[in-house]
């Protein structure tokens, strides 16, 4: 294993995978020494990333915090399977909004693979409008894709642009389709975000778009979250896993969504 940044990095996988790591496996499964890992573990401690136990850490209550990229572990399968259905409700010439989030980025990354969007070169086959960096960063270099970036305020921890600048923006245009990445959805509740201000710029995209795609794996039905982005009404089509219980899937065709198991 290379230097302390890559293994705190492995570390924060292990945590975001399992939810904690114990020192003896994990300097087993990086190949350094218990003595190595505690001293990580103790600095991912003091920057608040995890919360030290006597056999090793558990993740702690701003794990919904950390940066995206250390979540990118968390049913990477299942989201890999929701991006390539979602991916597939687009035809070209479409104009698609992207929120930030893992599954979302996803689904930007199996768009941009799509061979029957990548057109002749002349013409952008698609559109896509996000608040996302990191989506815009992996669809920059794409000549097919036609691509919209918000502007606002970046934070760090979802890569998602948010606040006045980036809803301005989006004031002005209209959207075929969103994918919307969410913290929970509830037939209740709705579809809903830890932080108010992502939850802001995610329904203004919503409000700009004839349809509204919901991308979210098993783990985020029937929960809630602080802040809401659109109510179920206006959701059109939930994509989840294959594997979702029936318990927490059928409610939301009952309550009018179209469902697709991926």
């Amino acid at each position: 294993m290379a230097g302390p940044q890559a293994r705190w990095s492995a570390l924060l996988e292990m945590l975001t995978r399992d939810g904690s790591v114990e020192v003896e496996p994990a300097a087993a499964e990086l190949a350094v020494s218990a003595a190595t890992i505690r001293r990580d573990l103790d600095e991912l401690a003091r920057q608040n990333m995890v919360t030290r136990t006597h056999g090793g850490a558990v993740i702690n209550a701003i794990a919904y915090d950390l940066p995206l990229r250390y979540k990118a572990a968390r049913n990477a399968p299942e989201k890999e399977r929701i991006a390539r259905a979602a991916a597939a409700l687009v035809k070209p010439g479409t104009v698609v909004g992207l929120n930030g989030g893992t599954t979302t980025t996803e689904v930007a990354r199996a768009l941009a693979a799509r061979p029957d969007l990548a057109g002749d070169g002349a013409e952008p086959a698609l559109t896509v409008v996000t608040n996302a960096l990191n989506i815009a960063g992996e669809l920059a270099v794409r000549r097919h894709v036609k691509l919209v970036v918000t502007g606002g305020v970046a934070r760090p921890a979802s890569y998602e642009l948010i606040g006045p600048l980036a809803a301005e923006l989006l004031a002005q245009l209209t959207l075929d389709l969103v994918f919307l990445g969410v913290d929970a959805v509830d037939v209740t509740q709705g579809a809903a975000a830890r932080h108010e201000g992502e939850a802001s710029i995610n329904r203004a995209l919503a409000r700009r778009a004839e349809r509204v795609v919901v991308v979210a794996d098993a783990s985020k039905l029937g929960k809630r979250a602080f802040a809401r982005i659109c109510p179920v009404e206006e959701v059109d089509v939930l994509v989840t896993d294959g594997d979702a219980p029936a318990s927490l899937v059928e409610p939301f065709s009952a309550a009018g969504v179209e469902v697709l198991r991926a």
